[in-house]
């Protein structure tokens, strides 16, 4: 198969046993790879009753037919597990070079099974792979973890890793790659699966080439729209992804003291990606054949947080680490950060349980005893960066923290469960689902919980249109009418590019579809049609949703939190919104082909193939 190298790793780390598989090109053209892939195989080879943290959960990474080719921002791949945070399908998307090295290696995938007796890792160099003791590695940090085996193996290695946090078993624990500028697979808990494996690291090195079918039609498409890509993601090259900090403050997307506050424009200015170019920021960072260049490199070199070097906070950092808990200090932000991938943690979810405990220290539901005599105050910068330190190394209150909001929830009980905001367990993401009513139905209804990126709809609800999907401009964000219809659509083509493996920003600066399409056939040779290309996505974003009814997942765990629905956000420009979920969601499922619980038809599957 063009794209692809055919071949599927299995690892069970129980019984050392390593050997591979053909991936059949039938599988292939149906699920494409990343997440849409890895949801096949989960579906097929997980029990959704498994303990995510036991030796039954399968750990899936797959890349995709892009990855390891010329194709711009395909250097991404996909984790693929039942979390221990939601008791769900779980997927973490992450770019870098990791993915990129792994595919040319010689694989499509690995799949690992079991656990390890002692803590090890897995070699991988050209189609060779060994699994090796990692009881030196054991207790150390991602940065460390990476230094050591650089020193060992050489610098054309890639590294991915977990730290304390995940050893620890933190159920939002992360797996980190590309050393200390810090690309992380972070959403439901990844890491902490890793870690119940015992497995502390997978290394790579890889120079096999990726054979496409149509070079030539592929370099001259990629040279076609290239400079549109680059000229329009200009902004996002200079500041960062934090250069939407001041713009969605102004209109109520951003969030504020745990989601209650309407504005905090002050606040915002004092952490946006402006602010950090004039004064921590030293370069850019591109994840492989990047065009866009939005990672940061900062240092840090005087002060209390002097030392920080590497990796600066995203946009959905400085969110929820920042004005979710309202602090405004950008350096201690940034430390909060480091820490994080130096732990290897989730900091979208490390923020919601930091602001989750804010707020109920200031009702009184947790007090000083609670917390070891930390002032758990909103603003308080050195309590937040105490409180990550405790959760990482599961320690007092971070034990319990360290578990997420909803169960941290239900363990203090009470009015806890008002102000916990999730959705099936994943912390809120740095976007307010008042702010779009899409964004709200997108939430509702991903299939990993809280998620922004399944339908990756809010951009195009206030500024982008989509002709191709019929959009001759941006959907009314606050409107109700075809809700349904316009988050199914985005979402089936987001499953395309976390499936292809192309980073979405692509998509927000330009990437028509029709393009996309032709680099498909490109690359595999598959005369794809768009229909094709839209139905292909449908059954990816499907699959994912038969796991989840198979662990229960049905209509009453489409929703928001009392928060999102009921309790209107207020202030200067501020549109006042409460989402009209009911019938957004009977709209979705219609369209969908779904039951009004929220449970694929059988026609829709048969439809689909998947059954």
């Amino acid at each position: 198969m063009k794209g692809y190298m055919g071949k599927i790793l299995r690892i069970d780390l129980k019984n050392n046993a390593i050997w591979h598989e053909p991936l059949e090109e039938k599988k292939a053209r149906m699920f494409i790879g990343g997440s849409g892939l890895g949801a096949k195989y989960l579906l097929d080879e997980c029990d959704p009753n498994v303990d995510p943290l036991s030796p039954g959960n399968p750990l899936i990474i797959m890349t995709g037919p892009f990855c390891g080719t010329k194709v711009p921002t395909s250097g991404r791949h996909a984790v693929v597990t039942k979390s221990p945070l939601t008791g769900i399908f779980a997927e973490s998307d992450v770019g870098g070079t990791w993915g990129y090295k792994f595919k040319k290696s010689g694989f499509d995938g690995i799949i690992i099974k079991e656990k390890a007796s002692k803590p090890v890792y897995i070699w991988i160099d050209d189609g060779k792979v060994e699994i090796h003791d990692a009881s030196n590695l054991w207790g150390k940090d991602t940065r460390e973890v990476d230094a050591i085996l650089r020193q060992q193996y050489g610098d054309d290695i890639e590294v991915m890793s977990i730290g304390v946090a995940g050893e620890k078993l933190v159920r939002f624990a992360a797996m980190i790659t590309d050393g200390k500028d810090a690309r992380a697979a972070g959403r439901c808990g990844v890491g902490a699966v890793m870690g119940s494996k015992n497995l502390k690291a997978i290394v790579v090195r890889g120079t096999m080439d990726v054979e496409v079918y149509d070079d030539a039609l592929l370099s001259k498409s990629i040279k076609e729209i290239s400079p549109k890509i680059v000229k329009s993601s200009a902004g996002m090259n200079k500041y960062g992804t934090a250069s939407g900090v001041i713009g969605h403050e102004s209109y109520g997307n951003f969030p504020v003291k745990n989601w209650t506050q309407g504005r905090w424009p002050e606040g915002a200015e004092k952490i946006s990606g402006q602010k950090m170019a004039e004064t921590i920021l030293t370069g850019n960072y591109r994840c492989k054949n990047c065009i866009i260049g939005c990672g940061r490199k900062i240092k840090i070199e005087s002060g209390p947080y002097a030392g920080v070097d590497g990796a600066g906070p995203e946009y959905e950092t400085l969110g929820t680490l920042g004005s979710l808990c309202l602090i405004d200090n950008l350096e201690a932000i940034a430390y909060a950060n480091e820490l994080c991938n130096k732990f290897g943690m989730d900091t979208i979810s490390a923020g919601g349980v930091i602001a989750f405990a804010m707020e109920a220290f200031e009702k009184g539901i947790i007090t000083e005893k609670d917390t070891g005599g930390l002032e758990l105050k909103f603003g308080n910068h050195e309590a937040m960066i105490e409180m990550i330190k405790q959760i990482a190394n599961r320690e007092g209150l971070g034990r319990l923290l360290g578990e997420g909001v909803r169960l941290a929830a239900e363990e203090m009980g009470g009015l806890a469960r008002e102000f916990a905001m999730h959705v099936k367990g994943l912390e809120f993401p740095a976007h307010d689902p008042r702010a779009f009513n899409g964004l709200a139905l997108s939430y509702a209804t991903s299939n990993r919980g809280a998620c922004h990126l399944a339908a990756f709809s809010h951009g195009f609800e206030r500024a982008l249109p989509m002709p191709e999907l019929g959009y001759d401009k941006p959907h009314d964000r606050l409107t109700v009418e075809g809700k349904g219809e316009f988050i199914a659509k985005m979402q089936n083509v987001s499953g395309m590019y976390d499936s292809l493996k192309l980073c979405k920003f692509m998509w927000s600066n330009g990437m028509e579809l029709h393009r996309l399409v032709e680099w498909v056939y490109a690359v595999t040779g598959w005369d794809y049609s768009f229909e094709e290309f839209m139905e292909t996505g449908e059954r990816i974003y499907n699959i994912k949703r038969l796991f989840n009814v198979k662990c229960g997942i049905s209509r009453k765990d489409d929703t928001l939190p009392p928060r999102s629905l009921a309790q209107k956000r207020q202030g200067e420009n501020v549109a006042v919104n409460l989402p009209h979920l009911g019938k957004m969601l009977s709209d979705y499922y219609e369209y969908r082909g779904w039951s009004e619980e929220g449970i694929p038809t059988e026609e829709t599957l048969q439809k689909l193939s998947l059954i």
